[in-house]
C-alpha cells in the first residue's frame, strides 16, 4: 500500500506530475464525464495560478470563490493555491427566494475575509454584483471562464514557497449557531488532518480506493475530505453535482455501483433520505458489497437512522462493517474522531435520569429505551495518533470518563483560529485546547457525542437535548423529515419546550391533527408537555450553507412572530422572478459604481495637469457611455 507524505498541499499537486492514470472524475447533470488526470490537475493549477497572479495577485492575497460545480471549482481553488494565495470558498445562491438573506451573509463573510477579488461564472456575477460593491477590499470579478483560457505569456508558473504556518485557505463556519466566522487553516493543518483521515483512519490505499462524494465543495466535508485529503493521498474521486443529488438521492448509490467505489460521506439527513428513496427494483441491482467506509458526520447522528440504512441496503450487498460514525468539525481542521475500519455501528445506552440531573452517562439495558427511561448515545470511536480529545466542566476541570461536559481537542489538526478576530479566538482556541462547544463524554477511550452546549433546554432543573426531541418528531407521518426544530423559550415558572416543524400537507384538519400528535408523542417519550407546536411550510425555516437547520435564528423568528415566512421559492413562480429581476438590476447598478469609482482611483492617479485632464475625460467618456446604455 502507498503512502505519500508531501509536506504541503502544493507539493501534493507538484508529485503529480506525470501520473496519467488516474485523478478525479467530475459528473454533469446529465451524467457525462469529465476526467481530470493528476497530471492534469496539476496542470490545470499552474495555468490557473498564472491566470491569477496576472491581475497581480500575491502570496498571502485572499480570493473569494463561488463556484458551484466541481470542474470548475477544483482546479481553480488548487491554482490559487499553486500561486500562494488563500482561497475563500463561499456556497452558491441556493434560492431565489433568499437572495435577499444571501447577499446580506455573503457581505458579512468577505467583509471579513477582505478578498482582493471574487471568482465566479460570467452568469453568476449579474447576481452577485448587487453585494460586492459594498465589499471595499474587492478590486473586481474574475470569472471561471477566463481561467480556462491559454496561459498567459511571461507570467509565472511556478509554485509559491509556503511554510507548515501560513494559510492555505480559510474555512468560513456554517453558521448554525453564530455568524460565520473564518476558520484560518494552515498547511500544516491539511498535513496533519488528511493523513489522520486517509491513513489513520481510513487505511485508504492510492491502488484500489475510489471516492464517491456529492457532498458541496464550500463545505469542509466535501472539499477536505474529498479534494484534499485525497489529492495529498492520490486517491481517485468521483464527483456528483450536489443538486442531482437533492434532485435524485439515490444517484449516489448509484455512482458508486458504477464506479465501484470504496469511500463516501455524508450527514445523518442524507443517509435518511436516499434510504427512503431507495426502490425495491434499485436495491436488487445495486452491488454496494466495494463499499469500506460509508462515513456518517457533520451533524448528530441517528441510531435508528443508521440501522435502517444498514437493515435496507444490506439488500444491496452492503457490508455491516462499512457504516462508519465519525466527529468533526472545521476547526480542527475536519476529522477528530473515527471508529476503526474493522468494527461496526455501535451505541451505548445511558440513564435519562442520571444524564439529565447528574449529568453522567450511567449504561443502562437496552430495554428501558421502550420505556422512555434511557437515550441512545452513537460511537463515534477514538481520537488519531499525535491528538488528544478530552471533557471538561464549566470550570476547565478535566473530567473522569462516562462524565458529561464540553469535548475539548489538541493536537497538528487544530486551527490556527478565527482569521482576525482575536476575541473569539482565545474564546474557543485558547488555553491550548479546541473548545468545541459540543456536549459529550468518553467510554473506554471513545467519543460519544450528547449535543451543543448552548443547545441545551433546560426545564424543571433537567437538561434535554433538542435533537432527541426532533429525531421523535421527524419519524412521524406527515413531517418532513429532518426539518424539526426544538428549543426552549421563557415562562412564567420554567423554560417551555416550543417544537416547531415543517409539514407536507396544507389542510387544516391534518394541521391541527399532527399537532396534537406531535405533543402526545413527546408526552409519551420524553415526558414533556410541548407548550406550543408550530408547522411551516416545506423549505421555511432557516438553514445553514451546509442544510444544518439553525435553532437559534429559528427560536428568534418564533419569538418575533416571524418563523416560517421566510419562503424557499424555485424557478418560475412570479413572485420569484420579481426578486431575481431586482437583484440582477442592482447588480448592475452595483457592478456600475464599482467601475465608476475605480475610473475615478485610477484618474486620481495622475503625475502632470496633462495626465490629469486626460484621464478626467476618460472618465467622463465613461460616466456618459454607462448613463446612456442604463437610460
Amino acid at each position: 500500500m502507498a503512502q505519500w507524505n508531501a509536506p504541503n498541499l502544493i507539493a501534493a499537486i507538484d508529485e503529480s506530475k506525470g501520473m496519467t492514470e488516474k485523478g478525479y472524475t467530475f459528473l454533469d447533470r446529465d451524467q457525462k464525464e469529465l476526467f481530470l488526470s493528476w497530471d492534469a490537475l496539476r496542470s490545470e493549477a499552474m495555468k490557473r495560478a498564472a491566470h491569477l497572479r496576472k491581475y497581480g495577485l500575491k502570496k498571502g492575497d485572499r480570493v473569494a470563490m463561488v463556484l458551484p460545480d466541481g470542474e470548475d471549482f477544483v482546479p481553480t481553488f488548487l491554482g490559487a493555491v499553486w500561486a500562494g494565495l488563500v482561497p475563500v470558498p463561499l456556497y452558491p445562491p441556493l434560492s431565489l427566494g433568499k437572495l435577499d438573506s444571501y447577499k446580506d451573509t455573503m457581505v458579512a463573510v468577505l467583509n471579513k475575509a477582505e478578498p482582493t477579488y471574487l471568482i465566479t461564472l460570467s452568469k453568476m456575477q449579474q447576481v452577485l454584483w448587487a453585494g460586492l460593491t459594498h465589499v471595499k477590499s474587492l478590486k473586481g470579478v474574475i470569472t471561471a471562464e477566463e481561467l480556462k483560457g491559454p496561459a498567459p505569456e511571461g507570467v509565472s508558473q511556478d509554485p509559491a514557497q509556503v511554510s507548515e504556518d501560513d494559510l492555505a485557505f480559510l474555512q468560513f463556519t456554517s453558521g448554525s449557531t453564530s455568524t460565520p466566522k473564518g476558520v484560518a487553516v494552515t498547511h500544516g493543518n491539511l498535513r496533519a488532518n488528511a493523513w489522520a483521515i486517509m491513513v489513520d483512519g481510513l487505511k485508504s490505499d492510492s491502488a484500489t480506493d475510489h471516492g464517491v462524494s456529492w457532498l458541496p465543495l464550500y463545505h469542509d466535508m466535501g472539499l477536505i475530505g474529498f479534494v484534499i485529503a485525497p489529492m495529498f493521498h492520490k486517491v481517485q474521486v468521483t464527483f456528483i453535482p450536489t443538486m442531482a443529488f437533492v434532485r435524485s438521492a439515490t444517484l449516489w448509490f448509484e455512482t458508486i455501483h458504477r464506479v465501484r467505489g470504496t469511500i463516501t460521506f455524508a450527514p445523518n439527513f442524507a443517509y435518511a433520505l436516499a434510504t427512503k428513496r431507495s426502490k425495491p427494483e434499485q436495491l436488487a441491482k445495486w452491488d454496494l458489497s466495494c463499499v469500506k467506509a460509508f462515513g456518517c458526520g457533520a451533524e448528530p447522528i441517528n441510531p435508528g437512522t443508521m440501522r435502517t440504512f444498514v437493515e435496507t441496503l444490506s439488500k444491496a450487498k452492503l457490508n455491516p462493517n462499512a457504516l462508519l460514525p465519525c466527529y468533526g468539525m472545521a476547526e480542527a481542521t475536519l476529522a477528530i474522531s473515527f471508529i476503526g475500519m474493522d468494527e461496526t455501528l455501535s451505541t451505548d445506552v445511558i440513564d435519562s435520569d442520571a444524564y439529565q440531573k447528574q449529568r453522567t452517562a450511567e449504561p443502562v439495558h437496552i430495554s428501558k429505551l421502550t420505556e422512555g427511561k434511557a437515550q441512545e448515545v452513537v460511537n463515534c470511536g477514538k481520537t488519531f495518533p499525535g491528538h488528544e480529545v478530552g471533557i471538561f466542566d464549566d470550570e476547565g476541570k478535566r473530567l473522569p470518563e462516562r462524565r458529561i461536559g464540553e469535548i475539548q481537542v489538541r493536537g497538528p489538526s487544530v486551527a490556527k483560529g478565527y482569521f482576525r478576530d482575536p476575541d473569539a479566538t482565545e474564546r474557543t482556541f485558547g488555553g491550548g485546547w479546541l473548545k468545541t462547544g459540543d456536549l459529550g463524554y468518553l467510554a473506554n477511550g471513545n467519543v460519544y457525542i450528547v449535543g451543543r452546549k448552548k443547545d441545551i433546554i433546560i426545564i424543571n432543573g433537567r437538561n434535554y437535548d433538542p435533537q432527541r426531541l426532533e429525531w421523535l418528531v421527524d419519524d412521524m407521518a406527515g413531517v418532513r423529515k429532518g426539518s424539526s426544530v426544538a428549543f426552549s423559550k421563557p415562562g412564567a415558572a420554567s423554560e417551555e419546550l416550543i417544537i416547531v416543524l415543517e409539514a407536507r400537507t396544507n389542510s387544516e384538519t391534518e394541521l391541527e391533527a399532527l399537532k396534537e400528535s406531535v405533543k402526545q408523542r413527546i408526552v409519551e417519550q420524553m415526558q414533556l408537555t410541548p407548550t406550543d407546536v408550530v408547522v411551516c411550510p416545506v423549505g421555511s425555516l432557516p438553514k445553514t450553507s451546509s442544510g444544518k437547520l439553525q435553532r437559534s435564528k429559528t427560536r428568534q423568528q418564533y419569538l418575533d412572530g416571524t418563523v416560517g415566512k421566510e419562503g424557499n421559492r424555485t424557478i418560475g413562480s412570479n413572485a420569484e422572478k420579481v426578486v431575481l429581476a431586482r437583484h440582477v438590476a442592482l447588480s448592475l447598478l452595483g457592478r456600475s459604481r464599482h467601475r465608476a469609482r475605480r475610473v475615478v482611483e485610477h484618474a486620481l492617479e495622475v503625475r502632470s495637469v496633462d495626465d490629469a485632464l486626460g484621464k478626467l475625460k476618460l472618465a467622463g467618456d465613461y460616466f456618459s457611455n454607462r448613463l446612456t446604455r442604463l437610460f
